[in-house]
């Protein structure tokens, strides 16, 4: 009965395909070009402060000055777990040196005793202190919502990422470390706040200005994703704090985790009620590490509802009784790649495959929205229609990195949108031997070209 067998299972997998376009989880449920427009009309929306699903926050930060080099600037990395404070600087061929460099669990983390910012910020001063000599600037990579100011400080709106130092709430968060410098009697500094996904455009600047690219757009996919990407002042018609210098650009936040006009579906209006932040960040719970595994179990187990006996005996239980599902075990169930794939393992290998076939549904449509998205901000910046001056995309997180296939299916889909539009791109390389990461480079350059040439 081999044939037979073989039979049933390529019918399962038509009847699956077909499941899964039902579902609206295929590529194939999606208009393309009607997202990219959606995710552009919602850009200018944004900009001209009418109500809409991307914040499009601007930085205050440009993109015209050159990087000074051989100079040392102070950078800080105030991350989701970590807290990293040392020096950089870069050299001639834009490489990026890094000394002192110390790494320390974020304060504030702890549940029992509370954190007060005179604390934060003594930590930081203490790190600071020893080669206060070597820098006037200090890029400070803040990844916690903050409004930023003209004068480049940002006011923390709240904590996240299960940090609480309630005090510094509503605080200007440079004031409060030149303050903390000034009582040590380190004076004269001048400190940049920007958030990681401006400081990651930033990181692409020193690679950017070795091909003279036209633009640049930063874009993270971890737990989380955000894009940043370069607009024109005159674009800018919100009120904005300060004075737009027109004829000048700037760095914008999208915030494109809030993105919502992408036709969300019932497994991701079910993933999105258990969430933290309910009826928020859709786009961000469609395609980060954070998120593609619950997408995967709700889709199986519905599946296991729908057509009875699509599943061993076996992994009908499994599928049933699970509660979570990590990207990074399905992640490695796909790639075969002989790494943790928790419960998983121990399945038959019919099941595994329908496992592997669902979870490649919920990576492909997070590839294309991915591209979907950066392709949006490729247009808005109105650069890269010359391939001699392509635009530089820095992009960065563990789970653009690691997802199996991820990387190759968002370039595929990318590819194709931006020649249908005639538009170039050039990724930044990674230098596995000199990775410093993101938020550390981009804050470096924040440091150097905020205030050199101001």
């Amino acid at each position: 009965s081999f044939l037979s067998n073989t039979h049933q299972i390529i019918m399962a997998k038509i009847d699956l395909q077909a499941w899964l376009i039902e579902q609206k989880i295929s590529v194939d449920s999606y208009n393309v070009n009607e997202l990219i427009q959606k995710f552009q009309d919602e850009m200018k929306k944004g900009l001209n402060g009418e109500k809409n699903s991307l914040a499009m926050i601007p930085s205050h930060v440009g993109i015209d000055n050159k990087i000074t080099k051989n100079k040392w600037v102070a950078v800080i990395d105030a991350g989701g777990t970590n807290l990293r404070i040392g020096k950089a600087r870069f050299d001639e061929d834009g490489k990026i040196h890094l000394e002192c460099l110390s790494t320390q669990e974020m304060p504030g983390r702890d549940k029992e005793k509370e954190t007060k910012a005179e604390d934060f910020y003594k930590v930081l001063v203490d790190e600071l202190e020893p080669f206060q000599k070597d820098f006037d600037y200090i890029g400070f990579c803040f990844s916690y919502p903050a409004e930023i100011f003209s004068n480049l400080d940002g006011k923390l709106e709240k904590w996240t990422k299960e940090i609480n130092i309630p005090d510094m709430v509503d605080t200007f968060v440079g004031e409060g470390l030149i303050r903390t410098l000034e009582k040590r009697g380190i004076c004269g500094k001048q400190v940049v706040v920007l958030n990681d996904t401006v400081a990651c455009l930033l990181a692409g600047l020193a690679q950017g200005e070795t091909f003279q690219a036209s633009s640049y757009v930063g874009f993270i996919l971890g737990t989380g994703t955000n894009t940043a990407y370069v607009e024109k002042n005159d674009n800018i018609q919100k009120k904005v704090d300060g004075n737009l210098v027109s004829g000048s650009s700037q760095v914008i936040n999208v915030e494109s985790g809030g993105f919502d006009l992408f036709d969300p579906q019932p497994v991701d209006d079910q993933v999105d009620k258990k969430s933290e932040n309910p009826g928020s960040h859709l786009f961000e719970k469609a395609i980060s590490g954070e998120y593609m595994g619950k997408i995967t179990l709700k889709l199986l187990q519905a599946l296991d509802a729908d057509k009875k006996g699509v599943f061993t005996e076996q992994g009908k239980e499994t599928i049933s009784n699970m509660e979570e599902l990590s990207n990074e075990h399905l992640s490695n169930l796909a790639a075969n790649n002989g790494k943790d794939t928790g419960s998983l393992g121990t399945l038959d290998a019919d099941d595994r495959e329908i496992i592997t076939t669902v979870y490649n549904a919920v990576v492909d449509r997070a590839a294309l929205f991915t591209a979907v998205n950066i392709c949006a901000a490729v247009v808005k910046s109105e650069a890269g229609t010359d391939a001699k001056h392509p635009v530089c995309v820095n992009i960065d997180g563990a789970t653009y990195e690691k997802t199996f296939q991820m990387k190759e299916k968002v370039d595929r889909y990318l590819e194709e949108m931006l020649d249908d539009r005639g538009l170039n791109i050039r990724y930044t390389e990674k230098n596995p031997e000199n990775d410093v990461p993101a938020p550390i480079v981009g804050a470096a350059i924040a440091g150097l070209t905020a205030f050199e040439n101001s």
